[in-house]
């Protein structure tokens, strides 16, 4: 018979788990669950399951293994590409749109975080799933000054091949320096402390593989 505790964990798990499947209709409810560990876990996986497969021959990135190459383009439509872009820095990429509230409370802690980062640090790039005019127009009134780059959202955009087959939004990946996919974050940081904390390329990383939701 199992104990008190192990029935007590499943209960808990499972109310988690519905707690993350209602993100479809609740999303603040989900984006509590993003700031634990536990949290982390369980809406990686149950996000996961209700995934679309990716487009046939879409290259999806696995953590620890090298980011597949893409190409975007910068709000001035200069072509990028990525991960070679990247190269030699660790790399907080942060995937985003000007429709999505959580993205938008994130930002000014995202620059704050990247003003103190210098230039052997952890530098941070956002891709907005969005149109370059709206993206444009945001940074402008807000400030941000880190890298911004463009792509348009559908099933084979570039939260797709970083891990994020359903758009999730917010949803942030971490790149080592040599291009490898080291960690993913579902959802909202809470402030530019807790970025830093995740961003550390020792800490343990909070999802187990990669992660998924809806535009």
């Amino acid at each position: 018979m199992p104990s008190h505790r192990a029935v007590v964990g499943v209960a808990v798990l499972a109310a988690l788990a519905g707690a993350a499947a209602s993100l479809f209709f609740e999303p603040t409810v989900a984006y509590r669950l993003a700031g634990t560990a536990l949290g982390q876990r369980v809406l990686g996986v149950t996000l996961k399951a209700r995934a679309p497969a990716p487009p046939a021959g879409v290259a999806v990135a696995q953590p620890g293994a090298t980011v597949p190459p893409m190409t975007l383009r910068d709000v001035a439509g200069t072509a990028v590409e990525v991960p070679r872009a990247w190269a030699g820095r660790p790399t907080l990429v942060n995937l985003w749109a000007s429709w999505c509230a959580p993205c938008l409370k994130e930002m000014p802690d995202l620059q704050a975080f990247s003003a103190t980062q210098g230039a052997n640090g952890v530098q941070v790039v956002g891709i907005a799933l969005d149109d370059a005019p709206a993206v444009q127009a945001f940074l402008r009134q807000h400030g941000i000054t880190y890298p911004v780059l463009v792509d348009a959202p559908g099933p084979a955009d570039a939260g797709v091949r970083l891990g994020n087959p359903a758009g999730v939004l917010p949803y942030s990946v971490l790149v080592s320096a040599d291009g490898r996919l080291q960690k993913t974050r579902i959802g909202p940081f809470a402030d530019a402390a807790e970025i830093a904390r995740w961003a550390d390329a020792d800490a343990p990383a909070q999802t187990p593989g990669p992660a998924a939701g809806g535009h």
